[in-house]
């Protein structure tokens, strides 16, 4: 269990140190317009046009986050959203010219980033093999989420004594 704590812990510090240095980035350039949070989901649509489902699912972000940001990244001209024509319901969002700009700027950011693998001396076929693991990591997680048990009916409204709260977490999950 060390290991596993060990492992989570490095995660998620890797990944603060990642958006701390696209921060440090985008303050050498002066942008101000645009988070670095906001910068990860920009990428992740490149030149693609999605829904706002798709996006949250892609970035992994939690659905208000994604709103809010999405807001925001309109609000500067990175990026436009649509009500999809099949779907009135369903959100589509795509870069504007401004946001594919920008999504070249990240893309020659993160290929300079690269270029500087072999200076701190980290091999590639290390990478792809720490990749490997993180994929592994993370089809554990949805496994260990999906074996979560759900409550028998819904907690809002109403106090739960700490015996019904911990039962939850000792019944049986059914296999669907």
């Amino acid at each position: 269990m060390q290991h596993y704590l060990e492992c989570v812990s490095n995660i998620e510090r890797l990944h603060r140190l990642f958006l701390e240095m696209l921060k440090t980035e985008l303050d050498a350039m002066r942008i101000r317009d645009i988070s670095n949070v906001q910068c990860l989901t920009l990428y992740s649509i490149a030149g693609d046009e999605i829904s706002v489902g798709e996006l949250t699912e892609r970035s992994y972000l939690l659905g208000s986050n994604v709103s809010y940001n999405l807001k925001k990244m309109v609000e500067a001209g990175y990026m436009m959203q649509q009500r999809a024509e099949h779907d009135r319901r369903s959100i589509h969002v795509k870069l504007t010219e401004k946001g594919e700009e920008f999504w070249r700027v990240l893309d020659e950011m993160f290929a300079r980033h690269a270029s500087l693998l072999d200076e701190a001396e980290i091999e590639e076929e290390k990478l792809a093999e720490v990749s490997i693991h993180l994929k592994s990591i993370e089809r554990f997680w949805n496994l260990v989420r999906a074996r979560v048990p759900r409550a028998p009916e819904p907690l809002v409204g109403r106090p739960v004594i700490s015996e019904e709260a911990s039962s939850y977490f000792h019944t049986q999950k059914r296999v669907a």
